[in-house]
């Protein structure tokens, strides 16, 4: 997520995250109302109200039409249908972070686990041990074929534990075995 697309999602947050704008979406919501009226359904000053509209009406989410000397304001449903989906959306909380250090979290599992080139154990959380893994694969060469022997003495330099590692590093799909041969697999990177 860019830092525009994270500042934006901040301020949209910020401005409901006041209970007393929700309530005026939620009026806003079935009919155009004038701020006197608003003010009488929320129980709040008419200056109260206009500064909770202005905010609203910073991100859109508010249109004032007039009428006369009467200011109606609604509800902008489509800006507010978009700006929800996409403050929602999956794949924009799911993009990488540049501000994350992810390699900083990889590097203290690491340091955790590991002393010098020996694995004090294999975790069981499934997120460390997959950085272990991926430690531990990257002592295999790509294009390269190996025996089981092989495989089990380059992990046994690491941990006694070869046939589980082993068994991890092919079902997290960092090796493949066929025919009792071993190569190690390319991957995609997942952070």
């Amino acid at each position: 997520m860019s830092s525009a697309q994270l500042a934006s999602m901040l301020e949209f947050f910020k401005v409901l995250s006041d209970e007393s704008r929700l309530k005026l979406v939620g009026a806003l919501a079935s009919s155009e109302r004038t701020v006197e009226e608003l003010a009488l359904m929320l129980d709040l000053k008419p200056p109260t109200v206009s500064h909770h509209l202005s905010k609203l009406k910073s991100l859109d989410l508010v249109q004032m039409k007039s009428d006369g000397n009467t200011h109606l304001y609604r509800l902008n449903l489509e800006v507010l249908r978009k700006l929800s989906k996409q403050m929602l959306a999956v794949e924009s909380l799911s993009k990488e972070d540049d501000s994350i250090n992810y390699d900083a979290w990889e590097r203290k599992i690491l340091n955790d686990f590991l002393e010098g080139e020996k694995l004090k154990e294999i975790p069981a959380s499934r997120k460390k041990r997959e950085v272990i893994l991926r430690w531990l694969v990257d002592k295999f060469e790509f294009d390269k074929e190996y025996s089981e022997k092989e495989v089990n003495q380059m992990i046994l330099r690491h941990h006694p534990d070869f046939a589980t590692l082993r068994r991890e590093l092919i079902g997290a799909k960092l090796m493949d075995r066929k025919s009792g041969i071993y190569h190690r697999l390319k991957i995609e990177a997942t952070t």
